[in-house]
């Protein structure tokens, strides 16, 4: 009597799972974006048939995505995504040089600095929210920037850590026998060193920032409001516009899909990087 060939061959059975294992992981991770691209096609009578595959597409939801300002409340969303990345970067790469390098604050300071991620948003909001009251900014971009960079800079800077920290310290001590000065070596030398990380950061920081709905749906829900929250008035008091919601849908995962393909490999260092070294 023959054994099955997953016995007689256990590395071959053993590739077979893995094989069978992430072709499930791969069709329940794509199977709702599947889902939203398809129903953003469907009229409200297909929509009745959640699981039809095959049907007239329809682009009239897309011409309601159109005239619903959608992409305008994009625009503002990329806006604040930019504005937040820079100042995350700019001030990020600098904190995260200095504790790598010279473990400012020790360990204490790399936990610290996430303590805005273990903080609930809802406590988070109300010191912007008055903020904004105070300087007549309600319903404006600026509070919901100041708010991203309360979640964005620290991650960011977190990310950067592992990056400085693989730089080879005889690079900044060569550059500071050739004259130049702390600045400078960190300036010329340093920086160019990390740019791979610097722009994973960048992306990984902007893709926070563009999925955000709580602080955009506080700080600013009206004519300043930027795409999650433009995305969610399509839940009116008649119902949810489903098919409408998915066009809109769509344009929100496009660019997080096209920025992960940039950062996956990256990613993982960053977060691993940060981590507290003994």
């Amino acid at each position: 009597m023959s054994l099955p060939a997953f016995v007689t061959r256990p590395g071959r059975g053993l590739e077979t799972l893995r094989l069978a294992v992430l072709t499930a992981a791969f069709v329940f991770v794509l199977f709702p974006i599947v889902w939203v691209a398809l129903a953003s096609f469907k009229t409200p009578e297909q929509m009745s048939e959640p699981f039809l595959l095959f049907f007239s597409p329809s682009m009239e939801n897309w011409r309601n995505v159109l005239d619903s300002g959608v992409f305008a409340a994009a625009g503002r969303s990329a806006l604040v995504g930019i504005v937040t990345v820079i100042i995350s970067l700019v001030v990020g790469s600098m904190g995260a040089y200095v504790i790598a390098k010279y473990r400012a604050g020790g360990s204490l300071t790399r936990f610290g600095m996430l303590a805005a991620q273990v903080v609930p948003p809802a406590v988070m909001v109300f010191p912007f929210l008055t903020m904004a009251h105070a300087l007549r900014m309600t319903d404006t971009i600026v509070p919901v920037i100041f708010a991203h960079l309360s979640f964005v800079l620290p991650l960011v800077t977190w990310f950067l850590i592992g990056f400085f920290e693989a730089v080879p310290a005889s690079l900044e001590e060569q550059a500071r026998v050739d004259g130049l000065t702390r600045w400078q070596a960190f300036r010329m030398v340093v920086l160019p060193q990390v740019y791979p990380g610097i722009g994973a950061a960048g992306i990984f920081g902007f893709t926070l920032s563009w999925n955000d709905l709580f602080y955009g749906l506080i700080l600013a829900p009206g004519n300043a409001a930027i795409l999650p929250v433009a995305i969610a008035n399509f839940n009116t008091f008649r119902g949810v516009q489903i098919g409408t919601m998915s066009a809109a849908i769509m344009i929100a995962i496009i660019p997080v899909v096209i920025a992960s393909f940039f950062i996956q490999r990256r990613l993982v260092q960053g977060i691993s990087g940060g981590a507290v070294k003994y």
